[in-house]
C-alpha cells in the first residue's frame, strides 16, 4: 500500500490586535447597551411583586416575598377592561394605518402624474405636524364630527398622524420591488388591484409588519389624546387608566407597577416574535427613497 504524504495543516494566522480590540469594545458596549435598556425592566418586575413600604425601604433589592396578587389586584381594579379598550384602538389603528398607507405608497412609487412631487413633499410635512401644536383645533374636530368619548376619538388621530411616516417606510420598500415582475403581471392580465394585492403585498411583509409594530408601539402608549378625549372610565386605555391607581394620599406602588408591567408585556412580546420581520423591513428598502 502506499503511503499517504504527510500532510501538513496550514498554520492560522492569529487576528490582529486591533481588530480584537475593535470586536471587543462593540461587544462590551453591546451589553453595556443591553444593561442599560434590560435593567429598568428588571427593576419594574421586581418592584411590581413587593409591598409599599419594601419599596420604599429597598428598592434595588429582590422581593422578600413575591407578592403576586399584585398583579389579580391590578387586573381586578381595572387593567382588564383597559387593556381590551387598548387592543381594540391598537389593533384597528395598525390595520388602518398600514393598509391605507400602503395604498398611498402604491400610488407614489409606481404611477406618474402631475402633484406627484408635491404630494410626496405633502406627506413630509405631516411629519412635522406636533400633536401638542394642533391639540385645540383636533379636540374641536372631534367634537364637530360626535365622536367625543369614543374609541374613534382615538383611532381616527392616531392613523392620520402614523401615516405620513409609514408611507414614506414602505414607498421606500416599494421602490426596490422589480419592475419586471409588474410588468409580467400586467402582460397576465392582472389589473394594477391586483398587482396590488397579488404581488406588492406580499413581497412586502417585512415592512408591513415593521410598519405594524412602530404603529402599534405609538397608540399603544399614546397618552396625551387618550386623557384628552376619553372621559368615560369604560373606554379608557391603559396609560390613562394607570392615572387612577394613584391616590392623593397614599399610593399602592406594587400595584401600579403590576399595571405597568402589563402594559408593557404586549410591544415587548410583539417586538420579540417579530424582531426578525423588523429588522428586514428597517433594512431592505434602505437603499432606495
Amino acid at each position: 500500500m502506499e503511503k499517504k504524504p504527510n500532510v501538513v495543516p496550514p498554520k492560522r494566522k492569529k487576528p490582529h490586535p486591533k481588530k480584537v480590540v475593535g470586536v471587543t469594545s462593540v461587544y462590551l458596549f453591546l451589553i453595556i447597551y443591553f444593561i442599560i435598556i434590560a435593567y429598568p425592566l428588571f427593576w419594574m418586575i421586581t418592584n411590581s411583586l413587593k409591598e409599599t413600604s419594601e419599596i420604599y425601604g429597598n428598592s434595588w433589592a429582590l422581593p422578600s416575598s413575591w407578592l403576586f396578587e399584585n398583579y389579580v389586584t391590578a387586573w381586578n381594579k381595572g387593567i382588564s377592561s383597559y387593556f381590551l379598550n387598548s387592543v381594540i384602538v391598537t389593533t384597528v389603528t395598525c390595520v388602518l394605518t398600514v393598509f391605507l398607507s400602503a395604498l398611498g405608497a402604491y400610488g407614489l412609487a409606481r404611477f406618474h402624474f402631475k402633484g406627484k412631487t408635491f404630494l410626496l413633499i405633502f406627506c413630509l410635512g405631516g411629519l412635522m405636524l406636533s400633536p401638542q401644536v394642533s391639540l385645540v383645533p383636533l379636540y374641536n374636530l372631534v367634537q364637530a364630527f360626535g365622536i367625543h368619548n369614543t374609541h374613534w376619538a382615538l383611532i381616527l388621530p392616531y392613523v392620520a398622524y402614523r401615516i405620513p411616516f409609514t408611507i414614506l417606510l414602505i414607498r421606500a420598500y416599494f421602490l426596490s420591488i422589480p419592475k419586471e415582475l409588474e410588468e409580467s403581471a400586467v402582460l397576465d392580465g392582472c389589473s394594477h388591484v391586483g398587482v396590488f394585492f397579488r404581488i406588492f403585498l406580499p413581497l412586502s411583509v417585512p415592512i408591513l409588519v415593521t410598519a405594524m409594530i412602530l404603529t402599534a408601539y405609538f397608540s399603544w402608549n399614546e397618552f396625551m389624546f387618550a386623557i384628552i378625549f376619553i372621559d368615560s372610565e369604560s373606554l379608557k386605555t391603559v396609560p390613562a387608566g394607570l392615572m387612577q391607581f394613584r391616590d392623593a394620599l397614599e399610593t399602592n406602588w406594587g400595584v401600579l407597577l403590576a399595571g405597568l408591567t402589563i402594559s408593557a408585556a404586549p410591544i415587548v412580546i410583539l417586538f420579540l416574535f417579530m424582531q426578525k420581520y423588523f429588522v428586514r423591513g428597517l433594512t431592505s428598502g434602505s437603499v432606495k427613497g
